[in-house]
């Protein structure tokens, strides 16, 4: 089934907004009821993006591959999935609904809808961290689309969910989710001065795991490889 343009995008913008009131919020939430306990609003702030992800993924990867990720777009234009044109549009509209998502965050428990974090996630281990979380979300979805491409929305939800806990930054893992972040002066911050380095460590990681899989997921003789935009075929023949 093919979508058009604008369904595409709306679907990508939406689906990134969805994504970040998620995020944020259950943060708020999270360290609200926590009482100071940063284990528990961290667990609750993860259940939430995991759950989360999954749904958002299960229904809007038919219409627009639902990347949500500016990293994630970038890998199938590495694969030559979409084009270039497709994947500026695709970045554009999920940046700004990584905002979107994080105003309305802060209107449902009525704060200053647009804020500056102040909360650091300085150092070489964050960006480690941010790099590791990236390589393994790519090579999750890229592994998932090559062999089990029903399963890609579980996948990526428990693959964030397990990153929340082993990686030193939390699995930021986007692009867009980070430059939102930015935004929010809450338990899912993160300030500007340390944001460009998540940026550099996710875009380097997503191209390296695009490598990777294009090595490590080769067909067999005689076998196909599936060509895909999205954890669903999303009418990528329908480009501009």
């Amino acid at each position: 089934m093919a979508f058009s343009l604008a369904q595409k995008l709306g679907a990508e913008a939406l689906g990134t907004a969805l994504l970040l009131a998620v995020v944020v919020g259950s943060g708020i939430m999270g360290e609200a009821l926590a009482g100071g306990n940063t284990a528990i609003a961290l667990l609750g702030n993860t259940v939430a993006t995991g759950a989360g992800l999954y749904v958002l993924i299960l229904i809007f990867g038919p219409v627009s591959g639902a990347h949500f990720n500016p990293a994630v777009t970038l890998a199938f234009l590495i694969r030559g999935d979409i084009g270039l044109p497709l994947t500026a549009l695709y970045i554009v509209v999920q940046i700004a609904g990584g905002l979107t998502g994080v105003v309305l965050a802060h209107a449902m428990f009525d704060l200053e809808l647009m804020q500056a974090s102040t909360k650091a996630r300085a150092g070489a281990g964050q960006a480690i961290g941010e790099a590791v979380a990236t390589f393994g979300l790519v090579l999750t979805i890229l592994g998932a689309l090559r062999f089990r491409p029903e399963s890609v929305a579980a996948a990526v939800g428990l693959f964030i969910t397990a990153g929340y806990w082993f990686t030193s930054s939390t699995s930021f893992a986007n692009p867009a989710v980070t430059i939102a972040r930015v935004f929010t002066d809450t338990f899912a911050g993160v300030r500007a001065a340390d944001a460009p380095v998540f940026l550099l460590a996710q875009i380097s990681a997503a191209a390296l795991a695009v490598g990777v899989a294009i090595w490590l997921f080769a067909p067999r003789d005689g076998d196909r490889p599936s060509r895909y935009s999205g954890p669903h075929d999303a009418g990528a023949e329908t480009e501009i």
